[in-house]
């Protein structure tokens, strides 16, 4: 098993990242205390194999799950709260409109630099095309082959191991803890055939709206 974690150097001829597995932890500022209890030990993983990525939130609320083939252009969403299993499945078209406001995400260096996870990480800012600002340290050693992993980060020239993410009065900071290199089996990405709600994208915005 090859695991780089905090205190090791990066592999330097590793330069495209096909598969393998991220591991964040989440730090929250807010003045809201429950909401910051509630993300109090909450992680993040990525894991990615080829055209296929799954994404995996860890809280004390629950946990949700997207899982993504960039190939194929399908996707669903796996949410587990309160004892309550939903599944909402996606089209390519459901994933653009979802994804609209993160579509023209760009990004310029600064000249601050940082080490994460043992890799030499370059500062840059991302402005969305709303002009929201936001910072991430990414490390130019590893490029995602699969840019559609997270479509966040498709035009940064590089793997991002530490970002912010603004929400209303919240701010969340994701860092890279550990990183793996193993090969990630394909039943990861298979949608469960039992135990879940399922609905679609569009049943699940009208829910949400109380339709």
């Amino acid at each position: 098993m090859i695991v780089i974690t905090l205190t090791s150097l990066s592999a330097k001829a590793q330069k495209a990242f096909t598969e393998g597995s991220l591991l964040y932890t989440i730090a929250i500022i807010t003045d809201n205390t429950t909401s910051k209890n509630a993300m109090d030990g909450a992680t993040n993983t990525v894991l990615i194999k080829g055209t296929q990525s799954r994404t995996n939130m860890v809280s004390a609320l629950g946990t949700e799950s997207t899982i993504n083939d960039s190939r194929t252009g399908s996707s669903f969403i796996l949410k587990e709260y309160s004892g309550q299993k939903l599944m909402i499945t996606l089209t390519k078209a459901n994933q653009e409109e979802k994804n609209q406001s993160y579509g023209e995400i760009t990004f310029e260096n600064t000249n601050q630099t940082k080490v994460v996870a043992g890799y030499n990480c370059k500062q840059a800012i991302g402005k969305t095309k709303s002009g929201t600002v936001f910072t991430v340290y990414y490390t130019p050693d590893l490029i995602p082959a699969n840019k559609d992993y997270n479509i966040i980060f498709k035009n940064l020239p590089g793997l991002p191991l530490e970002y912010e993410v603004n929400t209303g009065k919240m701010k969340f900071t994701y860092t890279l803890t550990k990183i793996t290199f193993d090969p990630v089996p394909s039943s990861k990405f298979d949608a469960p055939k039992s135990g879940y709600r399922v609905m679609t994208y569009d049943e699940n915005k009208k829910m949400k709206k109380g339709e």
